[in-house]
């Protein structure tokens, strides 16, 4: 935290020291969100409050251009330093926002929060309203992305909002992702059309086993939320199909990228072990395995535990994960933080699964009382 300019650092070396001053947008609006889940749901801890009021100030003061664009870095004053063209930021500052508001904190932030959801769905749909001007030679493929962003921010405001537009959006996501999906290995593909030589281009081999993986959990949710229970199953095939294509047979963990027909990745990083796949795969696991009792997911749980626990949260004396390893499992870096890694995957993926299991073995105890007597 940032007592003095407010927001947050995220750039942290092995022992938590800033070694980049400078505020990344969309870090930002995760670690809001964060604290602000962790206030609503955990415990009303005065001291989680105020570390997401202070993002909350500084997101919504400093973060925005004058047609209500967000940056992508500030300065760590509030200055703008880098504008990305992409609506990522602006995914999460909705989420901060809702989820904050959801504290008590005030109607200016429920209401900033829809306000931007719809704006964000324009950008989407419209991506020169960001710089980024459509371009005649570019294959025209449809980003898995698109669909997990809108279905995040459709279930984080559809909690503050009733209007009925939000589940057909979340309809519409559910059907637009699960047609990224490649039958014979049953996983989602970043990106789909493209026409008949969608396959020439690495955009349309590409699998990213974490977000495959991620999706997968999410769309369990909204299955469940829209009453789309037959297309569970489906969604559990998936998951399935993503752990086993991903998985690195030979040193273990999840890929970073994969070629589906093994050509070369323009990624360099493909074969690379990130955190937040991991991260990911742990509640993915755990969310399939306490909804269907199936015992298929069991060694699934084992596996991924032991990689994650023995290769990114191998630190007990320091805290926190690490979050890159090269293929073999060996550390490339020994950041805590970076312009991508910040509070949000490890501390999400934990709490869900913490809650998860929770509310399982509520219920299991519940089914298993006696009637009362009489």
């Amino acid at each position: 935290m940032d007592w003095k300019h407010g927001g947050y650092f995220s750039c942290l070396d092995r022992d938590g020291a800033v070694y980049d001053p400078r505020k990344y947008v969309w870090l930002q609006g995760r670690q809001i969100w964060m604290y602000s889940r962790l206030y609503n749901q955990v415990e009303r801890r005065q001291e989680w409050l105020d570390i997401a009021a202070l993002g909350v100030e500084f997101l919504t003061r400093h973060a925005r251009d004058s047609q209500g664009r967000y940056f992508f870095r500030l300065s760590r004053e509030g200055a703008p330093s880098f504008f990305q063209r992409k609506p990522y930021s602006a995914v999460f500052a909705v989420m901060a926002l809702a989820e904050f508001s959801r504290t008590g904190a005030g109607s200016q932030y429920r209401s900033a929060a829809i306000d931007l959801f719809w704006r964000v769905l324009e950008w989407i749909a419209n991506p020169e309203l960001l710089g980024r001007v459509p371009m005649p030679g570019q294959p025209p493929f449809q980003s898995l992305a698109d669909s997990i962003v809108i279905a995040k921010m459709a279930l984080e405001v559809s909690a503050i909002d009733d209007d009925p537009r939000y589940e057909r959006l979340m309809r519409n996501c559910l059907e637009e992702a699960l047609l990224h999906e490649e039958r014979s290995r049953r996983i989602l593909l970043e990106n789909r059309g493209g026409g008949e030589d969608a396959r020439l281009y690495p955009e349309g081999r590409l699998f990213n086993p974490g977000h495959s993986i991620e999706a997968t959990w999410l769309l369990w949710l909204l299955a469940e939320r829209l009453g789309e229970h037959t297309r569970i199953p489906r969604i559990a095939e998936i998951l399935e199909g993503s752990l086993e294509t991903g998985w690195d047979r030979e040193f273990g963990g999840l890929y970073y990228f994969m070629d589906i027909e093994g050509r070369p990745t323009l990624q360099l990083e493909a074969s690379m072990k990130l955190w937040w796949p991991h991260a990911e795969a742990l509640y993915a696991v755990v969310l399939a395995y306490t909804r269907t009792g199936e015992c298929r997911w069991l060694p699934w749980l084992e596996r991924i535990h032991e990689y994650s626990f023995q290769h990114f949260a191998d630190d007990p004396r320091r805290g926190e994960w690490f979050a890159y390893c090269d293929r073999q499992g060996n550390l490339t870096h020994t950041l805590k933080g970076n312009h991508y890694k910040g509070c949000f995957h490890v501390p999400r993926a934990l709490l869900y699964c913490a809650q998860t299991i929770e509310n399982h073995l509520t219920r299991r105890d519940a089914s298993h009382r006696e009637p009362p007597f009489g």
